[in-house]
């Protein structure tokens, strides 16, 4: 019952104290276009206070998440991750699904960031269209970071990766990066409620650019999923 009752609290407490922030992030682009970077680090601090606060959760990181040109790719289990990374990096450009873009004023801010709405059923243009964005992005020094699963997974279970990741690291060319994650310990997809606890981030070791499609997508699952044994 208590874990409802934070789970609530946070909830409302969370998302009424993003409306004011987001409509800031919108009108302070107009004036200060960089702007965006640093109220998109505050929303992502302001939620992790929340869930800290409020919930109990804390974050740990094994390893050194390094804010350099590298391809990232996270495991993926609940939403917090995908708010979270936003407070762990510094400008990342997230590679993700395009109905996220529709969002009211939060989808217009998310693409000013540099989100990239990947259309999964667009073939070879839509793929070419975000590696030209992607490429851009690392010749400004930006992390790409991508959910290479797609959808939240319960914690424990090993979805295979989206066709198009091998694709994706091929025509980047630059060295990867996994992440490993038990976010779906505290926070699980099929319920609101969240546990109190501890959410791990362990990063793996680096991969070089240029291993084949079989190779990189086994070592890259295996990877993301150490922490799901």
């Amino acid at each position: 019952m208590l874990a409802v009752i934070r789970s609530l609290l946070f909830m409302a407490v969370f998302y009424v104290g993003s409306v004011p922030i987001i409509i800031a992030t919108f009108v302070g682009a107009f004036f200060w276009p960089k702007s965006i970077y640093y109220m998109a680090q505050y929303w992502s601090r302001y939620h992790y206070l929340c869930a800290r606060l409020i919930l109990g959760i804390r974050v740990e990181v094994k390893g050194v998440i390094r804010n350099e040109p590298l391809l990232y790719v996270f495991k993926h289990e609940s939403m917090f991750e995908t708010i979270d990374l936003l407070r762990l990096f510094d400008k990342p450009v997230v590679i993700a699904k395009k109905e996220l873009l529709v969002i009211p004023l939060w989808g217009w801010a998310a693409t000013k960031h540099g989100l990239l709405g990947i259309d999964r059923d667009g073939g070879g243009a839509a793929m070419r269209q975000i590696i030209k964005q992607a490429k851009k992005a690392v010749a400004e020094g930006r992390p790409i970071v991508i959910f290479a699963e797609g959808s939240r997974a319960r914690h424990g279970e090993r979805p295979e990766l989206q066709t198009g990741f091998a694709g994706i690291y091929k025509l980047m060319g630059i060295p990867l990066v996994p992440v490993a994650l038990n976010s779906g310990i505290v926070s699980p997809r099929d319920t609101f409620v969240q546990k109190s606890g501890v959410i791990t981030y362990e990063v793996q070791p680096e991969i070089e650019p240029g291993l084949d499609r079989d190779d990189i997508r086994d070592r890259v699952h295996a990877a993301i999923n150490m922490l799901n044994d």
